[in-house]
């Protein structure tokens, strides 16, 4: 095997000054002086081999971190499998270099089997930074806590005598790469509320009076988040989502009489979009209280936390927010404030909601996507007349981002805009191009993938009535569709100063 030069003159310029710094900075740490340091970084070296630590540590941070925590936790160990792998298995190879000899450091230091594979790059440093930097794309306040650990990963392993100083660095510089590459394509999702529209000026509602609660005991917290809004909000009513018909006509009754003045939805994006078709259509605010297993919407708006909502009733605080609607076979419709769609994409979202919180969205919808596009079959319509054959079918309320990838976020909640994406089926082997370019990144550039932006949309299938889910809930079938965006359809309880924080435009409307 051809071992890199052991001295400078042999190597180049350039190979004798880094064979210089490395050997002055091996000697200067050779010569520092024993101390309880020495065991913990021997520890510590050893630790990290195979990954244990840092698989360990994700398995932590997975279970006891928050979402965007858990999130890095997964993009960390998904980039550190890369970055081992190559720089292991491909560079080592590629780059023979001997190690450092091993009268370089203290005898007390050194390991009893040390290493015999190729010195460059150290693998140790290259998974301990794309740990970190995965972790730190998603949660910047837990790569942080972590980063010390990682750079004592790498000055370890210099420290023992099993590596020059160029290797930690090469590898930490490669392993930080390769998690930034990760968001090619799997984009780190901003957490920041979406922009909403203009602020407006309710009726105060202290306590909940002239509050209609409805909420869906079979949703996420169910009856306890209930029970909790009793306590918080005495004054208001309180109903469950049952028959659509009896809520209809209890909720008619009620605003004919002057008994409420605005609804509350209490449960899920399935049971938020139900209470905001009747806010929409009685022209009544709409208060959320996420409470189901996934609360996409409130988390866009911007009231997850129930604090926030509680602060508006009181201040009497909305802001305007866009929604969709889509009318079926021209006689039915239904509003929705997050996502409809078509062909494999309700299959679609039930594996990914199955595995989302487990390992975080994107490798999930991977997953979805995989097992969908092997199992679905074609679906043949018409898009605003133009023919077509299509796996699946997404029309977003809002923009989502990124565009050429899957959407992972929601910058706005205003403007009037359908977020239209499509797979289509009619291009040769369209399966396997989808998934390629899915794990590639290239999903934009693919003659399988088709997006653009509207504010209305008209589809046909040719074949017999399919499904179309809205918000996750598949209860309505048809043949022709018509997709239309309500911009500021929606009047939602939110502060007036985070309306403003978010982008509101117009200044504040008053309407008593």
């Amino acid at each position: 095997m051809r071992l890199l030069p052991t001295r400078g003159r042999d190597g180049g310029h350039v190979a004798g000054i880094a064979y210089g710094f490395d050997r002055w900075l091996v000697e200067h740490s050779a010569r520092v002086r024993p101390t309880p340091a020495d065991r913990v970084l021997k520890g510590l070296s050893g630790a990290a081999d195979k990954n244990r630590l840092w698989i360990a540590l994700g398995a932590v941070l997975f279970v006891a971190g928050d979402r965007s925590t858990r999130r890095g936790a997964v993009r960390g160990l998904l980039a550190l499998g890369i970055a081992s792998g190559v720089a292991n298995g491909i560079a080592k190879p590629l780059f023979p270099r001997r190690r450092p000899p091993d009268e370089s450091v203290p005898f007390v230091r050194r390991l009893v089997a040390p290493p015999v594979s190729s010195s460059f790059p150290s693998g140790h440093s290259a998974s301990a930074a794309a740990f970190t930097a995965g972790l730190a794309l998603e949660s910047p306040a837990a790569g942080a806590v972590v980063a010390p650990i990682a750079a004592a990963v790498g000055y370890s392993r210099v420290h023992i005598g099993v590596h020059w100083p160029s290797d930690v660095v090469a590898g930490a510089l490669f392993g930080a790469a390769v998690a930034l590459v990760t968001r090619r394509w799997w984009a780190v999702r901003d957490d920041e509320p979406a922009t909403v529209g203009p602020a407006e000026h309710i009726d105060a509602l202290p306590r909940g009076a002239g509050l209609l609660l409805i909420g869906n005991p079979q949703a996420g917290a169910g009856d306890d988040a209930l029970a909790v809004l009793r306590e918080r909000l005495p004054a208001a009513a309180v109903l469950a989502i049952g028959g659509a018909d009896d809520l209809e006509a209890r909720i008619e009754d009620l605003v004919r009489r002057g008994d409420i003045v605005a609804l509350g939805a209490v449960g899920g994006d399935g049971t938020v979009s139900t209470v905001a078709a009747y806010a929409v259509r009685h022209r009544l605010p709409l208060a959320v209280f996420a409470g189901g297993t996934l609360n996409h919407f409130a988390r866009d708006a911007g009231v997850e936390d129930p604090e926030v909502t509680f602060a508006a009733l009181e201040a009497g605080e909305a802001v305007r927010v866009d929604v969709a609607e889509v009318r079926f076979d021209n006689a039915d419709e239904r509003i929705f404030v997050n996502t409809a769609s078509l062909g494999g994409y309700p299959d679609f979202v039930r594996i990914r909601e199955r595995w989302e919180r487990r390992i975080g969205k994107w490798p999930a919808a991977g997953i979805a996507m995989v097992r969908v596009l092997f199992r679905a079959r074609p679906l043949h319509i018409a898009v605003d007349g133009t023919s077509a054959a299509l796996w699946m079918l997404f029309v977003g309320n809002g923009a989502y981002r990124p565009a050429d990838q899957i959407p992972m976020s929601r910058p706005q909640l205003r403007g009037g805009a359908l977020d239209l994406r499509y797979l289509r089926a009619d291009v040769p082997l369209s399966r396997l191009r989808l998934i390629s370019a899915t794990f590639t990144g290239t999903l934009g550039r693919s003659a399988t993938y088709v997006h653009r932006r509207v504010s209305r949309l008209d589809v046909r299938v040719a074949e017999e009535p399919v499904s179309v889910a809205t918000d996750g809930e598949v209860d309505h079938r048809g043949k022709d569709f018509r997709f239309t965006s309500r911009p500021a359809g929606l009047l939602l309880v939110k502060g007036e100063r985070s309306a403003i924080a978010g982008g509101a435009a117009g200044g504040a409307a008053r309407s008593r």
